[in-house]
């Protein structure tokens, strides 16, 4: 039997430059998706996949996360004084309870490899879940919850993948198949965003993982790769002749909100989802001409 996932890192410690001035003080990971930050999306996502401990890998001038996370007992009185029930309830849900969340400082940008790195003693040689704050998904169970209930199944190495178009390639993390059942697939070697004529595959990781411990044994020797940074995807070719790698085609929708467009698509598509703007959504975008359908978004 397979240990249970009770802990998930969350590597925040990225500078958001695509978003300046927006990120010049406020985190990318705090930026809103309709009324909700990004990174609390991810957090509820392992809430609901079992994940009992948070642990963030952040940087120099996140510190506002832990504070989004932390009780605030004086919005909270003046919520309750005024009968603001909802919003009162929105605000407790969105803190993360006494001791179950941790924080580990990146102090400098050499790579996800890094970012999970800095989170080894916290681990503690249990198996455990990665969260990319900008990968964004939508579907019940969620993305990460589909993982589990794949790696009760595998063990080793779980990661969310799906298919990308060759000349894509660049902007993933590629495996390399060697057996595709349509939902899982098992890799024996993962590249670091290849040049579409070296990329041994379409299929691409999307920004959730679940991993052994023993990928700190390979992390330990902070090899650099790709990009001059420490590559997960390196760590974890390193160490298949330990556990097997094994790909979930996640169902469902994903919006890469590390990228302006994908932020402006998960907005408007999330919108469409809710009752509450829905039909102003729709009304306006129907106003400045656009003819679609909520269904066919």
């Amino acid at each position: 039997m397979v240990a249970k996932i009770r802990k998930a890192v969350f590597p925040v410690a990225g500078q958001g430059t695509r978003f300046l001035p927006a990120t010049k003080v406020v985190p990318k990971e705090l930026l809103p998706i309709i009324d909700k930050p990004l990174i609390q999306y991810a957090v509820e996502e392992a809430r609901e996949a079992g994940i009992e401990e948070f642990i963030f890998v952040d940087s120099r001038g996140k510190s506002i996360i832990a504070n989004h996370f932390d009780a605030n007992p004086e919005l909270e009185d003046i919520l309750l004084a005024k009968g603001k029930y909802e919003l009162l309830q929105t605000v407790q849900e969105s803190t993360i309870p006494p001791g179950c969340a941790v924080y580990s400082r990146q102090e400098k940008a050499l790579g996800l490899g890094h970012a999970i790195w800095c989170a080894r003693k916290l681990i503690d040689n249990q198996p455990f879940a990665v969260l990319l704050p900008d990968d964004l998904f939508f579907y019940s169970p969620n993305c990460l919850k589909q993982l589990v209930d794949e790696y009760e199944r595998f063990g080793g190495h779980m990661l969310a993948v799906h298919d990308v178009p060759i000349q894509d390639t660049e902007k993933y993390g590629i495996l390399k198949i060697t057996k595709d059942n349509g939902l899982t697939v098992i890799a024996d070697t993962l590249v670091e965003k290849p040049k579409p004529i070296d990329a041994p595959s379409n299929v691409a990781i999307a920004g959730r993982y679940i991993l052994s411990p023993v990928i700190f044994e390979a992390l330990d020797k902070k090899i650099i790769g790709t990009g001059g940074e420490i590559q997960l995807t390196d760590a974890i070719t390193a160490t298949l002749d330990k556990v097997t790698c094994t790909g979930v085609r996640f169902k469902g929708k994903r919006f890469d909100c590390g990228s302006v467009n994908g932020w402006l698509q998960a907005n408007i598509y999330l919108g469409l989802q809710r009752e509450d703007i829905n039909d102003f959504l729709l009304k306006y975008l129907q106003k400045l001409g656009f003819n679609c359908e909520n269904d066919k978004i």
